[in-house]
Order: C-alpha cells, then structure tokens, then sequence
C-alpha cells in the first residue's frame, strides 16, 4: 500500500527533523515539501514507523505493508501544486516496483478511522483518481440504506467500527466537506468505488 499523511508542522525540514529523531518513534519512507522537493528518509526495501494502529482490509500491520508520504501542510490549508505535482511524479514509480494498485493507495485517516483525520479534508483526491493513482467516484444518488453503505465500506476496506466514526472517515476522501446524516451520495459513491484490482494479502 501506499498511506499518505500531512505533516502538520511549520516546513518540510522540521518534519524531516521530527522524523529522523529516535526519540520520537516515528518515520516515513517520503516527505514532499510544499515547493515539490522530495526528501527521502527511509529506503523503501525498510519498514518505516508511519501508519500506527489501523486496518485496511485484512491488513493489520499496515506498516510492514505499506510506504509512507508525509506531505507538508497544516491540515487546514490547500496542497500546493508544486507539492501535489511533485507527489505524482512519484508515485507511478512506487506503485511499478512494489506492484500497488491504485485501490491500495490510501489516506491515514482511512485505515485509522476517528483517530486520524491526514491527509484530510483539502487534499485533491479527485486529482490522483484522474492520474489513475488512487481510486473514487463521483456519483450521486437519493437512495439511503445505510446496511448497503456498511457492506460498501467493508468491501473498499474500511476497519470496523461506529457508523458514525466510519461515515466521516469515508467522506474525508469520497466526498469532501458533506455533513450530517448518512445521504444517497455517499451511498451511491461507496456502490461506486471499484476495489476489484486490489490483491489479497494471503
């Protein structure tokens, strides 16, 4: 897999710093600075300390599965386009060598539903699933059945757990800044959001 992350923090070499400090327990394989430079930390062959506890699929230990990118931005702010073009002249590389299909290309807040939220609710999703480097839908709908939409999240990926928590963690990517109950949208782009490329991990 590959989990994309923002690094909340004042610039690119600070996060850098933060993540090649031992005390601190945590690492990434990428970081991409806002202007597009690309920082190497970890090589990709080596587990990095950057996806925590989550789920994605059967997955469990996402981080001897996956390759982190920290982004630089606040979390509240638009990814630059530097930034953003920068992240996909990486990734067909990564996605080649590791054999990661686009279905595998997700968010922390994915995997880690109601305990992350990055790379959050300004990040241009919609960008990497016209590259082809992750997937989405933007189809609409009316119909609510909620038993439907929980089945949806549990066939993309989603880990167990409340609705609630499970609803926002979808729409932080596949339907960004929609609020309040379950609506037809969300589930007629759940129904929508093709997995079938995605391998299993037995």
């Amino acid at each position: 897999m590959i989990v994309l992350h923002y690094t909340a923090m004042l610039s690119a070499e600070a996060a850098c710093a933060r993540l090649c400090d031992p005390e601190f327990e945590v690492s990434a394989h990428y970081v991409i600075g806002r202007d597009g430079t690309v920082f190497q930390l970890v090589n990709e062959e080596t587990r990095a300390w950057h996806a925590g506890a989550g789920q994605w699929r059967d997955f469990t230990d996402v981080n001897s599965r996956s390759i982190g990118i920290e982004l630089d931005n606040d979390g509240f702010s638009p990814f630059s386009a530097p930034l953003m073009d920068a992240l996909e002249r990486l990734m067909p590389g990564i996605m080649a060598r590791w054999a990661i299909p686009a279905a595998n290309v997700i968010g922390h807040s994915d995997m880690a539903p109601g305990r992350k939220v990055d790379p959050g609710p300004r990040f241009d999703w919609a960008r990497l699933v016209r590259g082809g480097f992750a997937v989405g839908s933007d189809a609409v709908g009316d119909v609510v059945d909620a038993q439907a939409f929980a089945a949806a999240l549990d066939r993309i990926g989603y880990p167990p757990c409340d609705p609630e928590t499970r609803l926002a963690a979808f729409r932080l990517r596949h339907n960004q800044g929609a609020t309040g109950p379950l609506t037809g949208t969300d589930c007629a782009r759940a129904a929508a959001v093709t997995v079938n490329a995605a391998p299993s991990c037995a």
